[in-house]
């Protein structure tokens, strides 16, 4: 009996290479946002799916034995999105994870970077890795986690930035932070280093560090580079670490967005080389003959095919904001909290009021209805789920599809994100994004701020001071 695997980010740089070789010993359910153009082949089959919404990953789930999560959220989708890259992927591990659980999926692999030993001091991309390593394995689902450091393959992001740096900049100017050790390995081994632990029992929740045979400064990286590609460049010492330089002239040389560049650069500050590494074979490729095979196979690329087509403008609201909340408090106190203060904080601009489990927030009179929400299940204490189905602010798309307001508490930790998700705003989309939007955010900070003296006031509460003895 062939098992099947549930693959988060099928379409992926990584998840595609891994498809190509899973395919042959599991049956495959590869996750895309869209389907189209996605055709479904000998033991692969592809299913739609938004993770930023549970219910669509558990139905997508349905019917796995493991599962595989290559997913980061560095680059936003379209719309206006306001919401950190960290935040993003916090709920989308969160959503997989709960799905994971409900399917009784017998283990979960994960793609993260290797962790440097100074941990207290990481990058935002490495502290969210960390991060959503721990999410994925909050719901008792056990994970097994392949951590390396820089991937050599032709696309991605790290190794074609570098490329591009090669290309592009005949003088080079190298801080300090490029004598920094890093241990880069060759996207084929890589992907061998994830399908070998698929079901790996002795593996569950373990991480292996994986690497190549050479651990190199990311300067030894460029020269090589050069070399490979027969490019001759002048490289200059500049004795300071210039991380937050770095990202600007990084951004600028390669063309590549700021949400990639900035958290990858202020990574390689940490030396990133493997440690925990017992477990799973290590790279054996060398350096050089690695970026051979990716700038070949970049070729291929460019000669199979034309340019991607631009994306049509999406007009969809994703805003997610992150707090700390007292403790033992549950998601649908956040919710209650959250609309009774609205009320108190914008009365008589904004009106409140509570029927059953639903809420709608009204301006200056209670029929004048901005947003009619509705809760679409039963809440947990980890997560409560709106539906945004009405009102003078939201419209239906054609698809008759809303939006949602969710409330959730982030398991082992005592924060929590409220998030919008697929909002569509009636109001012109250049006029919601200078006004309502901007509005949504200074609200969320002050409710953050609200739910934090809330925190602190029951925690003066809770002490007991004792009288003194004789």
């Amino acid at each position: 009996m062939r098992k099947t695997i549930v693959i988060a980010g099928a379409s992926g740089y990584i998840g595609s290479n891994v498809m190509d070789h899973l395919k042959e010993e599991y049956d495959i359910i590869a996750l895309s946002r869209s389907t189209k153009n996605k055709e479904d082949e000998a033991h692969v089959t592809w299913r739609s799916c938004d993770l930023f919404s549970y219910e669509q990953t558990r139905e997508a789930c349905k019917g796995a034995d493991y599962a595989m999560f290559l997913v980061h959220s560095m680059i936003p989708d379209g719309g206006l999105t306001q919401a950190t890259f960290e935040d993003m992927d916090a709920l989308i591990a969160d959503n997989f994870a709960r799905a994971t659980k409900a399917n009784d999926i017998e283990q979960i692999v994960y793609l993260s970077g290797i962790i440097p030993k100074e941990s207290k001091t990481l990058s935002r991309h490495l502290k969210s890795r960390l991060e959503v390593e721990r999410i994925l394995g909050g719901q008792g689902v056990p994970v097994t986690t392949i951590r390396a450091g820089l991937i050599i393959g032709p696309e991605g992001s790290s190794f074609p930035i570098l490329a591009k740096l090669v290309k592009r900049l005949p003088v080079m100017i190298l801080p300090s932070w490029t004598k920094t050790e890093t241990h880069p390995i060759d996207l084929r081994e890589a992907v061998q280093a994830l399908i070998s632990v698929v079901g790996a029992e002795a593996l569950y929740d373990h991480h292996i560090d994986i690497g190549g045979p050479e651990v190199m400064t990311y300067r030894k990286m460029i020269e090589d580079t050069a070399d490979v590609m027969g490019k001759r460049r002048v490289m200059i010492d500049f004795p300071f670490p210039t991380i937050k330089l770095s990202r600007l002239w990084v951004m600028a040389v390669t063309g590549e967005p700021k949400d990639t560049v900035y958290p990858l650069v202020e990574s390689m500050g940490h030396a990133m080389v493997a440690k925990d590494t017992t477990g799973v074979k290590q790279g054996e490729i060398p350096f050089k003959e690695a970026v051979e095979h990716a700038l070949e196979e970049e070729e291929k690329q460019k000669s199979g095919g034309g340019k991607k087509k631009k994306a049509p403008q999406q007009y969809t609201v994703r805003s997610i904001q992150r707090f700390g909340l007292p403790e033992n408090k549950s998601a649908l106190w956040m919710a209650d909290t959250y609309f009774e203060w609205l009320g108190r904080l914008a009365y008589p601009l904004i009106q409140t009021t509570k029927e059953d489990d639903d809420w709608e927030i009204a301006l200056l009179r209670p029929s004048l209805v901005a947003l009619h929400l509705s809760l679409e299940d039963e809440a947990t204490d980890d997560m409560a789920s709106f539906e945004i189905d009405g009102g003078l602010f939201t419209k239906l798309t054609e698809d008759d599809k809303t939006g949602r307001l969710e409330f959730r508490r982030l398991p082992e930790s005592d924060e929590g994100l409220v998030a919008i998700h697929e909002f569509v705003p009636a109001l012109p989309w250049w006029f919601y994004t200078k006004t309502q939007a901007k509005a949504h955010l200074v609200v969320m900070w002050l409710f953050g701020r609200h739910v934090r003296l809330l925190g602190e006031d029951a925690d003066e509460g809770d002490q007991v001071v004792e009288a003194p003895t004789n």
